[in-house]
């Protein structure tokens, strides 16, 4: 749905988004039985109840408690839903709600925001003429927004996780066929390197941490047109890579070794060759669609085995967002028009990755495909602040994970909701995380033949 960013927003239009975001969400969880939404389906994720109620507790506190003091500094989150108070490993243990107490919790939250909405100064300036910078251009309004919808895929991975019966989707359209016209997998284009301006100025809707604008100057390189299919990551797998000690680094192979890796997450071999699992469907593993649910140690052992590297952030962003021709850069890989289900695999519409090459309308200036959607892509970079990066609203989101622990991932994925990526979105995790929809494509140095 799309977000207006740029500009302040109606109170219709707030209601209309708030109200297209908890819809979704109440799809994803309707047919979940107590049991499941309470279980601890793998110490790496919530119980699905937490992530309900933590919802709620956010919206209530940002689009109440802080926009009426017009706090900004801290995220204000207590209790058994702040997180940092009580990791995800643990939180089973919590006195946690029932479903019909938790849907009772987000409906008294949601009237009591729409009740106050008349009363908020939209226009981000109060009586007294004081400059409210959460209401400017309804940033909080898409903040809260953004938090449902990233829980959204996160309750996804979750329920690729499920433990007992497997997850059936609640609706489901066919995949688009890929287009006969795609470069074959493997073929790559060139940057030939120079200014570019990386991030966002924006503050209607853009995080801290995408933030500011700013110009680097790159060196020339060439990237992947699509991202690394199954059927170039099988070769690498029966080529013997995991057992190849020279394509993976010291960290790498510690933990390939430690977790006894040998394929993606959600591969199988079989009497009758690999298959692959999405949610309650096991199929036989298609070479065409992108190999995903690898950590970023499987991603860098693959590319070294190529030949090749991870590109790292700047090198991404350039190839989804910069068009050589205008010297400008995009907010999405398209252009400036919100995705739509012709553009991109996203918002768990179809409900798996597709075929790579299946988009032939989302293509980037560049010539890169899928750089936005399928499968959230690694990239070589640790996650840290752009120079002239200022906190805003609160350290929580993005400073305090700043440093050489977590790997920027980039571009979200079919369970990524349309108002929750574009170019600029910068994602991050542990090198080690594997239940995320996670995949990668492939760079190398512009003094390289392709």
């Amino acid at each position: 749905m799309d977000l207006h960013v740029g500009r302040p927003l109606s109170p219709a239009e707030i209601e209309a988004l708030l109200s297209e975001a908890r819809e979704r969400t109440l799809l994803l969880t309707a047919a979940l039985s107590e049991d499941d939404l309470r279980k601890q389906h793998d110490p790496l994720m919530s119980p699905i109840v937490w992530d309900l109620g933590h919802i709620g507790h956010f919206e209530d506190v940002w689009l109440r408690e802080n926009v009426r003091s017009r706090e900004a500094g801290s995220e204000g989150l207590r209790g058994i839903y702040n997180p940092f108070e009580n990791p995800r490993a643990v939180r089973d243990t919590l006195p946690l709600p029932s479903l019909p107490e938790c849907r009772t919790y987000l409906g008294q939250v949601r009237r009591a925001v729409l009740d106050e909405l008349g009363a908020l100064p939209l226009s981000a300036t109060g009586a007294d003429g004081t400059a409210t910078p959460l209401l400017t251009d309804g940033f909080v309004f898409r903040m809260v927004l953004q938090h449902e919808y990233q829980h959204n895929e996160t309750i996804l991975q979750t329920l690729q996780l499920k433990q007992g019966h497997p997850y059936v989707p609640p609706r489901q359209v066919a995949a688009p066929a890929r287009d006969p016209s795609a470069p074959e997998p493997g073929a790559m284009v060139l940057f030939s390197g120079g200014p570019v301006p990386i991030g966002t100025d924006d503050r209607s809707a853009a995080y801290d941490n995408e933030r500011p604008r700013h110009g680097v100057d790159l060196d020339p390189f060439w990237i992947d047109v699509h991202p690394v299919t199954n059927g170039q990551y099988l070769a690498f797998v029966e080529a013997g890579g995991y057992r190849d000690d020279s394509v993976w680094t010291e960290s790498g192979r510690a933990w390939r070794d430690q977790e006894g890796l040998e394929a993606p997450k959600y591969w199988t071999r079989g009497e009758d060759g690999w298959t692959e699992r999405f949610m309650d469907s096991v199929v036989p593993l298609d070479p065409t669609r992108p190999v995903v649910h690898v950590c970023y140690w499987e991603a860098e052992a693959y590319a070294t085995w190529a030949g090749k590297r991870l590109p790292t952030e700047l090198e991404w962003e350039t190839a989804a967002a910069f068009d050589p021709n205008t010297g400008t850069s995009r907010r999405y890989p398209w252009g400036d028009q919100p995705p739509t289900a012709s553009l991109a695999n996203l918002d768990a519409l179809v409900f798996e990755t597709t075929p790579v090459g299946s988009y032939p309308g989302g293509r980037s200036a560049l010539g890169c495909w899928d750089m936005i959607g399928n499968v959230w892509e690694w990239t070589s970079t640790d996650f840290h602040g752009y120079p002239g990066y200022e906190t805003f609203p609160y350290p929580e989101y993005s400073e305090v994970f700043f440093g050489d622990e977590y790997k920027v991932l980039r571009g979200g994925s079919w369970a990524t909701r349309f108002g929750a990526i574009r170019n600029t979105f910068r994602n991050w995790d542990y090198p080690i995380r594997r239940q995320i929809f996670s995949g990668f494509r492939c760079a190398r140095d512009g003094g390289e033949a392709a």
